[in-house]
């Protein structure tokens, strides 16, 4: 039984970790990354996830895109994210033919590279067993592509099993689970991005 069970979260781990509802790039608008769908949008470097007025635990996760050296910022460079609802749904909606995640938002970094996202916790999917996760995609303006990096994840969420973590830290990537801290009701994190040649990694 016990084996049973560590197989379950061996798999568990796995498959959340690697989960996203973000189309892949295409030349076609209905199957390109939505990190390219903002063309009415005047980006800037600070943006609000529909909802976020209405939601209980209200999030600021903000920080500094960084090129690839990890001190120089990063500028214009785009930076597009999707979650989930409180509920751990993906509230899907329909422009064009083309299917979205209607919680999303994209910011553009300045001379800083400083970044802020005014969202909200996401909830777990019970009926999958998904964990609360914030799914970001960056285009680089020196790069052709946009690509997804690793989802970011929460400290207290149930679903972060001691085996995922076991699994993030023998990987170096525990720097992806967000530590909120709770200031006058607003829950404040910060996550730095280091841009690299061929992907990137969070500080």
């Amino acid at each position: 039984m016990k084996n049973g069970i560590t197989t379950i979260a061996f798999l568990l781990c796995f498959t959340v970790i690697n989960f996203s509802v973000s189309a892949q790039n295409s030349e076609d608008y209905l199957n390109r990354s939505p990190v390219y769908d903002y063309t009415e949008l005047k980006l800037n470097n600070t943006d609000t996830i529909p909802g976020f007025e209405s939601k209980l635990n209200k999030l600021k996760i903000s920080g500094v895109i960084y090129e690839n050296d990890g001190v120089t910022p990063a500028k214009d460079v785009i930076l597009y994210i999707d979650q989930a609802d409180e509920n751990g749904d993906f509230d899907l909606r329909f422009h064009n033919k083309k299917r979205y995640v209607y919680n999303r938002g994209w910011i553009k970094t300045d001379a800083d590279g400083s970044y802020t996202f005014y969202t909200y916790v996401p909830g777990n999917d019970r009926r999958y067993n998904q964990m609360q996760q914030l799914f970001p995609i960056v285009k680089e303006p020196s790069k052709e592509e946009a690509y997804e990096i690793a989802s970011f994840l929460f400290e207290d969420d149930p679903f972060l099993t001691k085996t995922c973590r076991k699994r993030m830290a023998k990987k170096g990537d525990v720097s992806r689970i967000l530590k909120p801290k709770n200031e006058n009701g607003l829950l404040v994190v910060q996550k730095d991005i280091v841009l690299k040649s061929e992907d990137i990694s969070t500080k």
